[in-house]
Protein backbone atom coordinates (compact mmCIF):
# COMPACT_ATOMS: atom_id res chain seq x y z
CA UNK A 1 0.00 0.00 0.00
CA UNK A 2 1.43 3.50 -0.72
CA UNK A 3 0.49 5.59 1.49
CA UNK A 4 2.08 8.81 0.41
CA UNK A 5 0.12 8.19 -3.07
CA UNK A 6 -3.57 7.21 -1.65
CA UNK A 7 -3.08 10.84 0.18
CA UNK A 8 -2.13 12.97 -2.12
CA UNK A 9 -4.59 10.91 -4.62
CA UNK A 10 -7.60 12.08 -1.95
CA UNK A 11 -6.52 15.70 -1.65
CA UNK A 12 -6.54 16.37 -5.32
CA UNK A 13 -9.73 14.19 -5.91
CA UNK A 14 -11.83 16.27 -3.24
CA UNK A 15 -10.38 19.88 -4.40
CA UNK A 16 -11.66 19.64 -7.45
CA UNK A 17 -15.49 18.81 -6.87
CA UNK A 18 -18.03 21.27 -5.74
CA UNK A 19 -20.53 20.78 -3.23
CA UNK A 20 -23.42 20.67 -5.49
CA UNK A 21 -21.49 18.39 -8.06
CA UNK A 22 -22.86 15.64 -5.06
CA UNK A 23 -25.99 16.86 -4.27
CA UNK A 24 -25.30 19.37 -1.06
CA UNK A 25 -26.25 22.51 -0.75
CA UNK A 26 -23.66 24.58 -2.04
CA UNK A 27 -23.24 27.61 0.47
CA UNK A 28 -21.22 30.72 -0.18
CA UNK A 29 -17.84 29.58 -1.43
CA UNK A 30 -16.10 32.33 -0.92
CA UNK A 31 -15.70 31.22 2.74
CA UNK A 32 -14.01 28.38 2.26
CA UNK A 33 -10.53 28.12 2.93
CA UNK A 34 -9.31 25.39 0.27
CA UNK A 35 -11.09 24.84 -3.45
CA UNK A 36 -13.38 21.71 -2.80
CA UNK A 37 -15.07 19.23 -0.53
CA UNK A 38 -14.67 20.11 2.82
CA UNK A 39 -13.15 16.34 4.62
CA UNK A 40 -15.66 15.82 6.90
CA UNK A 41 -18.49 16.23 3.41
CA UNK A 42 -16.25 13.63 2.37
CA UNK A 43 -16.42 11.34 5.35
CA UNK A 44 -19.79 11.50 5.36
CA UNK A 45 -20.50 10.78 1.53
CA UNK A 46 -18.50 7.62 1.90
CA UNK A 47 -19.83 6.49 5.29
CA UNK A 48 -16.79 6.66 7.48
CA UNK A 49 -15.64 8.54 10.29
CA UNK A 50 -13.99 12.13 9.70
CA UNK A 51 -11.15 11.31 11.83
CA UNK A 52 -10.19 8.16 9.82
CA UNK A 53 -10.64 10.05 6.28
CA UNK A 54 -8.47 12.75 7.50
CA UNK A 55 -5.89 9.99 8.74
CA UNK A 56 -5.99 8.38 4.81
CA UNK A 57 -5.19 12.16 3.52
CA UNK A 58 -2.51 12.71 6.22
CA UNK A 59 -1.11 8.93 5.37
CA UNK A 60 -0.96 7.43 8.76
CA UNK A 61 -3.92 4.90 8.80
CA UNK A 62 -4.76 1.80 8.12
CA UNK A 63 -5.22 -0.12 5.00
CA UNK A 64 -8.68 0.73 3.69
CA UNK A 65 -11.22 -2.21 3.18
CA UNK A 66 -12.48 -2.70 -0.35
CA UNK A 67 -15.95 -1.55 1.39
CA UNK A 68 -14.08 1.68 2.22
CA UNK A 69 -12.94 2.55 -1.12
CA UNK A 70 -15.87 1.84 -2.99
CA UNK A 71 -17.49 4.59 -0.98
CA UNK A 72 -14.06 6.61 -1.60
CA UNK A 73 -15.10 6.15 -4.78
CA UNK A 74 -18.38 6.92 -4.56
CA UNK A 75 -18.03 10.15 -2.87
CA UNK A 76 -15.55 11.01 -5.04
CA UNK A 77 -17.59 10.59 -8.30
CA UNK A 78 -14.23 8.74 -9.53
CA UNK A 79 -14.19 7.83 -12.84
CA UNK A 80 -14.03 4.05 -14.08
CA UNK A 81 -10.26 4.30 -14.36
CA UNK A 82 -9.60 6.59 -11.47
CA UNK A 83 -11.56 3.79 -9.30
CA UNK A 84 -9.11 1.08 -10.76
CA UNK A 85 -6.12 3.20 -9.55
CA UNK A 86 -7.56 3.78 -6.32
CA UNK A 87 -8.03 -0.16 -5.77
CA UNK A 88 -4.29 -0.76 -7.26
CA UNK A 89 -2.43 1.97 -5.01
CA UNK A 90 -3.64 0.61 -2.28
CA UNK A 91 -2.63 -3.29 -3.33
CA UNK A 92 -6.56 -4.29 -4.13
CA UNK A 93 -7.97 -5.59 -7.26
CA UNK A 94 -10.52 -3.65 -8.60
CA UNK A 95 -13.91 -4.45 -8.63
CA UNK A 96 -15.73 -6.01 -11.87
CA UNK A 97 -17.35 -3.42 -14.09
CA UNK A 98 -21.05 -3.38 -12.71
CA UNK A 99 -22.59 -3.18 -16.33
CA UNK A 100 -23.12 -1.68 -19.56
CA UNK A 101 -23.85 1.81 -18.83
CA UNK A 102 -26.98 3.36 -20.45
CA UNK A 103 -26.50 6.94 -19.49
CA UNK A 104 -25.24 9.01 -22.62
CA UNK A 105 -22.49 11.65 -22.40
CA UNK A 106 -23.99 15.28 -23.54
CA UNK A 107 -20.66 15.58 -26.49
CA UNK A 108 -22.08 12.33 -27.77
CA UNK A 109 -25.84 13.95 -27.89
CA UNK A 110 -23.88 16.96 -29.77
CA UNK A 111 -22.11 14.44 -31.76
CA UNK A 112 -25.07 12.32 -32.81
CA UNK A 113 -27.11 16.04 -33.68
CA UNK A 114 -24.18 17.39 -35.69
CA UNK A 115 -24.22 14.41 -37.94
CA UNK A 116 -27.40 15.58 -40.48
CA UNK A 117 -26.63 13.24 -43.56
CA UNK A 118 -24.80 10.60 -41.86
CA UNK A 119 -27.28 7.93 -40.01
CA UNK A 120 -25.94 7.40 -36.22
CA UNK A 121 -26.95 5.39 -33.02
CA UNK A 122 -25.74 4.81 -29.72
CA UNK A 123 -25.46 0.80 -28.56
CA UNK A 124 -24.47 -0.18 -25.07
CA UNK A 125 -22.32 -3.34 -24.56
CA UNK A 126 -25.46 -5.40 -24.74
CA UNK A 127 -25.97 -3.80 -28.14
CA UNK A 128 -28.95 -2.17 -26.17
CA UNK A 129 -30.00 1.37 -28.18
CA UNK A 130 -29.63 4.13 -26.49
CA UNK A 131 -29.58 7.23 -28.45
CA UNK A 132 -30.01 7.92 -32.53
CA UNK A 133 -30.15 10.91 -34.39
CA UNK A 134 -33.25 11.88 -37.15
CA UNK A 135 -31.09 10.10 -40.36
CA UNK A 136 -30.69 6.85 -38.10
CA UNK A 137 -34.77 6.75 -38.16
CA UNK A 138 -34.76 6.20 -41.75
CA UNK A 139 -32.58 2.73 -40.78
CA UNK A 140 -33.93 2.06 -37.66
CA UNK A 141 -37.13 3.60 -37.46
CA UNK A 142 -37.57 5.93 -34.20
CA UNK A 143 -37.43 3.98 -31.48
CA UNK A 144 -38.61 5.83 -28.43
CA UNK A 145 -42.21 4.31 -27.72
CA UNK A 146 -40.19 1.24 -27.51
CA UNK A 147 -38.47 -0.08 -23.90
CA UNK A 148 -34.95 -0.27 -23.37
CA UNK A 149 -35.21 -4.35 -23.41
CA UNK A 150 -37.02 -4.15 -26.68
CA UNK A 151 -34.64 -2.01 -28.20
CA UNK A 152 -31.79 -4.59 -28.12
CA UNK A 153 -30.24 -5.56 -31.93
CA UNK A 154 -29.35 -9.19 -30.98
CA UNK A 155 -32.71 -10.19 -29.58
CA UNK A 156 -34.80 -8.23 -32.63
CA UNK A 157 -31.40 -10.02 -35.05
CA UNK A 158 -32.34 -13.08 -33.80
CA UNK A 159 -36.40 -13.00 -33.32
CA UNK A 160 -36.59 -13.49 -36.89
CA UNK A 161 -37.80 -16.76 -38.39
CA UNK A 162 -35.42 -18.92 -39.99
CA UNK A 163 -37.16 -18.64 -43.28
CA UNK A 164 -36.33 -14.95 -43.96
CA UNK A 165 -33.80 -14.15 -46.13
CA UNK A 166 -31.69 -12.22 -43.94
CA UNK A 167 -30.30 -15.66 -42.93
CA UNK A 168 -29.29 -16.10 -46.55
CA UNK A 169 -27.35 -12.91 -46.83
CA UNK A 170 -23.21 -12.72 -46.41
CA UNK A 171 -22.90 -9.56 -44.95
CA UNK A 172 -25.83 -9.98 -42.98
CA UNK A 173 -24.71 -13.58 -41.11
CA UNK A 174 -20.98 -11.60 -40.68
CA UNK A 175 -22.69 -8.65 -39.09
CA UNK A 176 -24.78 -11.37 -36.64
CA UNK A 177 -21.76 -13.10 -36.47
CA UNK A 178 -19.83 -10.48 -35.02
CA UNK A 179 -22.72 -8.84 -32.93
CA UNK A 180 -22.08 -12.10 -31.09
CA UNK A 181 -18.53 -12.63 -30.45
CA UNK A 182 -18.87 -9.12 -29.27
CA UNK A 183 -21.72 -10.22 -26.55
CA UNK A 184 -19.53 -12.79 -25.79
CA UNK A 185 -16.54 -10.09 -24.71
CA UNK A 186 -18.77 -8.14 -22.71
CA UNK A 187 -20.14 -11.67 -20.83
CA UNK A 188 -16.95 -12.13 -20.09
CA UNK A 189 -16.12 -8.14 -19.36
CA UNK A 190 -19.15 -7.70 -16.61
CA UNK A 191 -19.80 -11.06 -15.46
CA UNK A 192 -21.72 -9.15 -12.99
CA UNK A 193 -24.65 -8.17 -15.03
CA UNK A 194 -27.81 -9.36 -15.26
CA UNK A 195 -28.91 -7.86 -18.34
CA UNK A 196 -26.21 -9.38 -20.43
CA UNK A 197 -26.26 -12.98 -18.39
CA UNK A 198 -30.38 -13.12 -18.98
CA UNK A 199 -30.24 -11.93 -22.91
CA UNK A 200 -27.63 -14.61 -23.45
CA UNK A 201 -29.63 -17.47 -21.51
CA UNK A 202 -33.01 -16.26 -23.42
CA UNK A 203 -31.20 -16.52 -26.74
CA UNK A 204 -30.20 -19.66 -25.79
CA UNK A 205 -33.14 -20.94 -25.17
CA UNK A 206 -35.11 -19.65 -27.75
CA UNK A 207 -33.12 -19.38 -30.98
CA UNK A 208 -30.74 -22.43 -32.36
CA UNK A 209 -29.05 -20.22 -34.81
CA UNK A 210 -27.61 -18.47 -31.64
CA UNK A 211 -26.84 -21.40 -29.36
CA UNK A 212 -24.77 -22.47 -32.86
CA UNK A 213 -23.18 -19.16 -33.05
CA UNK A 214 -22.54 -19.21 -29.23
CA UNK A 215 -21.29 -22.54 -28.95
CA UNK A 216 -18.38 -21.64 -31.40
CA UNK A 217 -16.60 -19.32 -28.94
CA UNK A 218 -15.62 -16.77 -30.99
CA UNK A 219 -14.47 -13.15 -28.73
CA UNK A 220 -13.56 -10.07 -30.91
CA UNK A 221 -14.90 -6.69 -30.45
CA UNK A 222 -16.65 -5.86 -33.38
CA UNK A 223 -14.42 -3.88 -35.80
CA UNK A 224 -15.79 -1.83 -38.84
CA UNK A 225 -17.56 -3.54 -42.08
CA UNK A 226 -19.35 -2.79 -45.32
CA UNK A 227 -22.82 -3.06 -45.76
CA UNK A 228 -25.16 -3.41 -48.82
CA UNK A 229 -29.03 -2.98 -48.43
CA UNK A 230 -31.91 -2.48 -50.80
CA UNK A 231 -33.29 0.72 -48.71
CA UNK A 232 -37.42 1.10 -49.23
CA UNK A 233 -36.91 4.71 -50.33
CA UNK A 234 -33.33 5.41 -51.50
CA UNK A 235 -32.74 2.05 -53.22
CA UNK A 236 -29.54 0.24 -53.37
CA UNK A 237 -27.15 1.77 -50.93
CA UNK A 238 -23.70 0.67 -50.00
CA UNK A 239 -21.33 2.01 -47.06
CA UNK A 240 -19.08 1.14 -44.24
CA UNK A 241 -20.55 0.45 -41.18
CA UNK A 242 -18.22 2.01 -38.35
CA UNK A 243 -17.89 1.94 -34.69
CA UNK A 244 -16.49 4.41 -32.32
CA UNK A 245 -15.84 3.73 -29.51
CA UNK A 246 -16.49 5.91 -26.48
CA UNK A 247 -14.29 5.07 -23.88
CA UNK A 248 -15.96 7.01 -20.70
CA UNK A 249 -18.67 4.76 -20.88
CA UNK A 250 -17.95 1.94 -22.91
CA UNK A 251 -20.80 2.12 -25.49
CA UNK A 252 -20.33 2.57 -29.56
CA UNK A 253 -21.26 5.14 -32.07
CA UNK A 254 -22.41 3.51 -34.58
CA UNK A 255 -21.98 5.15 -38.35
CA UNK A 256 -23.02 4.49 -41.58
CA UNK A 257 -20.21 6.03 -43.66
CA UNK A 258 -20.62 6.81 -47.63
CA UNK A 259 -17.80 7.38 -49.71
CA UNK A 260 -16.93 11.17 -50.68
CA UNK A 261 -19.18 11.55 -54.52
CA UNK A 262 -21.03 7.96 -54.54
CA UNK A 263 -24.60 7.57 -55.49
CA UNK A 264 -24.70 6.43 -51.63
CA UNK A 265 -24.48 9.92 -50.57
CA UNK A 266 -26.15 11.58 -52.77
CA UNK A 267 -29.38 9.35 -51.06
CA UNK A 268 -28.69 10.13 -47.77
CA UNK A 269 -28.69 13.41 -48.48
CA UNK A 270 -32.34 13.49 -50.05
CA UNK A 271 -33.02 11.27 -46.94
CA UNK A 272 -31.78 13.79 -44.95
CA UNK A 273 -34.38 16.25 -46.50
CA UNK A 274 -37.28 13.65 -45.64
CA UNK A 275 -38.74 13.84 -42.30
CA UNK A 276 -37.81 11.27 -39.42
CA UNK A 277 -39.32 7.99 -39.72
CA UNK A 278 -42.22 7.46 -37.70
CA UNK A 279 -41.62 4.16 -34.98
CA UNK A 280 -41.90 0.65 -36.98
CA UNK A 281 -43.45 -2.29 -35.94
CA UNK A 282 -40.19 -4.34 -36.86
CA UNK A 283 -37.50 -1.93 -35.48
CA UNK A 284 -34.07 -2.71 -36.31
CA UNK A 285 -34.98 -4.54 -39.40
CA UNK A 286 -32.67 -2.39 -41.17
CA UNK A 287 -30.03 -2.81 -38.40
CA UNK A 288 -28.26 -5.45 -40.79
Amino acid sequence: MDRTELAAFLRTRRARLRPSDVGLPGGDLTHRRTPGLRRQEVAHLAGISVEYYVRLEQARSPRPSRQVLAGLARALMLTGDERTYLFRIVGENPPAAIGPSTGLLPAVRYLLDSLRETPAYVVNARYDVLAWNPMATHFIGDLSAYPLPERNMIRWSFSRVAEEHIWSNEGALNFTRATVADLRAAYAQYPNDPGVESLVTELLGTSARFAQLWEEREVAVRRGMVKRIDHPAAGALEFECQQLRVTDTDQTIIVYCAAPGSPTEAAFRRLAALPPTGASSRPLAAGR
